[in-house]
């Protein structure tokens, strides 16, 4: 037990940080006279006091932490944060009189923080607001991951950080340092992630998006989560200006934030577009926008700018896993949805706040399958698996074959544990990609145009195991059911 110790320490100093973001939601609650400042300040003082008794017990326990340590504090992050920030809103709607049970409280906090977007509620518009700037909130925490906002800030909780930094960050190529010092890398990105926040309710405001309305939404842009304080998410604005204003910020957030942070220090952008990883994912989103606008227009859905208009907002948003609707797209031809969704699976890039296999995992299945198909033809040629100059290790594509393999398992596991409540096949198997994409809103009875609701508490359950699973990218939680993983 004692091994454990010093990861204990780390998990009780993030719930002490954690709790601290509750006085967010409390500080609304009173300034907005709402009588529910206890649900808020009671969570977060419980949260508050446990970690900071658990953090002073074990504040000899300092030791570094080694690779596991960091996939066990990651899991255990995950699967603990969730629980309290669900609490305030179990209290909050017990309040306002649309009680929600357990499930359905943890599905709302658990899609807040793997910025997946799904909801349970209806009525957004009627919540409190400290309820909204919560859900909200929590998006953009989990945006560029509570993990690393704490080793950003905390250097206490900074031991071992390297190997809390490489289980919580996304992609294949998690191990390439952008400076020698952890601390200031998380601190880079996080400065990164603030700019493009603070650009992004600027842009909202200036574009006619009341203040608060334009802050809400620049967490859930940024954070390609999605969350709405409308049932009618995007489309309640019902404005050109603004949809372009979201379609530039998700572009922009779902490319690599590293990369962003290193044009930043050389004051150059040159290598950002030599990057084939970007190249590529802004080329899926666009041309993939057209390509479905175009269909739109050739089945006579919609008039060409229309067509543009709702094509381009509303597969972009889909693909980069934001989930933002200005329509209700299971309206259209049924291929049209189909292909956004599918898209959800491969148009973000490592390093972004979006969710999926990622760019960069497609890239080199691509590229190994041509390598593949090259040697039945010349078995003896030597032809290296490379991304734009670089070749591409062994590992990392083995790496990758083994996330895939795990990608589909997780899918095809959890769409039958939903077709055996006798889930329709394409509501369940939508749910399933949608939640392990954190992409939010999935097709048939859960579609952009109603929620999660009306799902069970075990449905409910599969779709948040599905969430966290996409958000720690499946390996990270997989390898604790390993035994040899717990074994001295």
């Amino acid at each position: 037990m004692s091994d454990y110790l010093p990861v204990l320490r780390v998990l009780c100093g993030l719930l002490l940080l954690f709790s601290a973001c509750l006085a967010v939601p409390l500080a609304t609650s009173l300034l907005m006279h709402e009588p529910l400042w206890l649900d808020y300040a009671l969570p977060a003082l419980a949260g508050m006091v446990l970690g900071a008794v658990g953090f002073y017990r074990l504040r000899r326990c300092r030791q570094e932490l080694q690779p596991r340590d960091g996939v066990l504090l990651v899991g255990a992050v995950w699967g603990l944060l969730p629980l309290l920030g669900s609490v305030p809103i179990w209290l909050v709607t017990r309040q306002v009189g649309q009680p929600l049970s357990f499930a359905q409280a943890y599905f709302e906090a658990v899609s807040g923080l793997t910025t997946t977007g799904a909801t349970v509620l209806a009525g957004l518009e009627y919540l409190p607001l400290s309820l909204n700037i919560w859900r909200c909130f929590m998006q953009w925490l989990g945006g560029m991951g509570i993990l690393i906002l704490a080793v950003a800030v905390l250097p206490m909780l900074g031991v071992g950080g390297s190997q809390v930094f490489k289980s919580e960050v996304a992609g294949p190529l998690k191990d390439t340092k952008l400076t020698p010092r952890i601390t200031q890398t998380a601190k880079g990105l996080w400065s990164v992630y603030l700019g493009l926040s603070v650009l992004c309710f600027c842009a909202y405001w200036a574009g006619g998006m009341p203040p608060v309305d334009a802050l809400l939404h620049c967490f859930t842009t940024v954070s390609l989560g999605g969350l709405s304080s409308y049932d009618n998410s995007f489309g309640h604005f019902n404005s050109p200006v603004l949809e372009g204003i979201a379609i530039a910020i998700m572009l922009v957030a779902s490319c690599n934030f590293a990369l962003y942070f290193v044009a930043l220090r050389r004051r150059s952008l040159t290598g950002f577009w030599r990057e084939a990883e970007v190249r590529a994912t802004l080329a899926t989103l666009l041309i993939g926008g057209l390509v479905i606008s175009l269909f739109l227009w050739s089945r006579n859905v919609y008039e060409l700018g229309d067509a543009v208009r709702f094509g381009m907002f509303n597969t972009i948003s889909l693909a980069t896993t934001t989930g933002y609707a200005t329509t209700d797209y299971l309206r259209w031809p049924t291929f049209a949805p189909l292909a956004m969704l599918l898209l959800s699976s491969v148009a973000s890039s490592a390093g972004s706040t979006g969710g999926g296999i990622k760019m960069i995992r497609a890239l080199i299945l691509v590229q190994q399958a041509r390598r593949e198909l090259t040697r039945l033809v010349h078995p003896r040629v030597v032809n290296p698996v490379r991304l734009g100059q670089s070749p591409v290790d062994n590992k990392i594509i083995f790496s990758v074959l083994a996330f895939i393999l795990f990608y589909i398992m997780a899918i095809l596991v959890l769409s039958l544990a939903l077709v055996i409540t006798d889930m329709d096949l394409v509501t369940a198997f939508s749910a399933v990609l949608a939640s392990i994409n954190c992409a939010g809103p999935a097709l048939g009875s859960v579609g952009p145009a109603s929620n999660f609701g009306g799902l069970s508490d075990f449905q409910l359950y599969v779709c948040s195991l599905g969430m966290l699973l996409g958000r720690l990218e499946i390996l990270s939680l997989m390898v604790l059911l390993l035994p040899s993983f717990w074994r001295r």
